[in-house]
């Protein structure tokens, strides 16, 4: 009779304790390549009793269209980087993130604690994204084919190769290029009377490369089936280690004009609908088991440890807001068409 009260008791005790504080649910991520692997996921779901939904991008252009279906209101968190993020802030995409609910950022190293210094992720005194990665983006060259490192971007451009070059397809980063080959002030502002020659440039990149990629991993398949001798890097450091890691024989160079160079942070949607859970994806994002992934998996930098890809006496050029994306997208569309210089420019 004892053990039966006892039993009573403790049914009763466990019925009018409060339960653990649960998750609502569904977690939606827009994020590129590697930043949402399934075991990083399935950890975070386990923590939070949470079903995170992820959906991958691979170029700036598919990340614009996709956040700006019904303004935002289909994803709740997402990865750009801090010159793209301009253009998100100004469209009203993005919510300011309550940083006092991400205790790991004290784990974050000074230069990414500084939040104030890096362009881009504070204003108004509001912080609207948190730094994840970063990658500078270099030449991946074949070292049977090019067995001195090439030292700048023209040799993209080089006849050796032609036929024989992997490039990025993003209009924006290409143009930047062209703007470096040109020896323009800033990569990222082309003036009116010099689109005509910056067109030029990318029309005879067009002729020279074999093939032009979108994802890190579509370009390690492209490099090895077409037998490639030199590759843009828009990835850097992620590309490198995956052709490594393909047992491909490749060394990696920073161009003397400035290797361009991304920072990559999470935002939180304007269409967020469970905003707890979205800061609790950044503070988790920012432990040692995803930091290890990013670093060990996808030979990219994060910002809680010194990364061992990231060249600090190479020369680098953080991204800043283009001129007009859209214009260099849509320039970027035509001239991947095959269309003359002189339809390209058409208004």
């Amino acid at each position: 009779m004892l053990a039966d009260w006892r039993r009573l008791l403790t049914t009763a005790l466990l019925l009018l304790s409060p339960l653990p504080a649960l998750a609502d649910g569904v977690l939606r991520v827009l994020a590129w390549p590697g930043y949402a692997d399934a075991d990083v996921v399935k950890e975070f779901e386990q923590r939070t009793n949470s079903k995170v939904e992820v959906t991958i991008v691979e170029s700036d252009a598919d990340l614009w269209r996709k956040l700006n279906e019904d303004n935002g209101a289909n994803f709740d968190i997402f990865a750009v980087n801090t010159a793209e993020l301009q253009r998100y802030i100004h469209q009203g995409l993005v919510t300011e993130i309550n940083t006092a609910a991400i205790p790991n950022l004290t784990r974050q190293l000074p230069r990414f604690r500084q939040r104030q210094g890096i362009p881009g992720l504070v204003h108004g005194g509001k912080t609207y994204a948190i730094p994840y990665t970063y990658s500078e983006m270099g030449l991946i060259y074949d070292r049977k084919q090019i067995p001195v490192a090439p030292d700048s971007i023209t040799a993209l451009w080089d006849k050796r190769y032609q036929g024989k070059i992997i490039a990025y397809n993003g209009g924006v980063h290409s143009f930047s290029l062209a703007a470096q080959v040109l020896a323009l002030p800033s990569p990222f502002h082309i003036g009116e009377q010099q689109w005509p020659a910056a067109v030029a440039q990318l029309i005879a990149l067009r002729r020279n490369a074999s093939a032009f990629y979108t994802g890190p991993a579509e370009s390690v398949a492209l490099f090895k089936e077409r037998r490639a001798a030199l590759m843009f890097a828009n990835f850097g450091s992620q590309q490198l280690q995956l052709l490594k890691a393909a047992n491909v024989d490749v060394g990696y160079a920073i161009p003397r004009e400035g290797a361009l160079a991304w920072l990559d942070c999470w935002a939180i949607s304007r269409g967020v609908r469970d905003m707890p859970l979205a800061t609790r994806w950044i503070n988790y994002v920012l432990d040692d088991m995803p930091g290890r992934v990013l670093l060990q998996r996808q030979g990219l930098a994060n910002t809680t440890s010194p990364s061992p890809y990231f060249k600090n006496t190479a020369r680098i050029v953080w991204l800043e807001p283009a001129e007009s994306e859209e214009r260099r997208d849509k320039l970027w569309g035509r001239i991947l068409a095959g269309d003359r210089a002189g339809k390209v420019l058409q208004p």
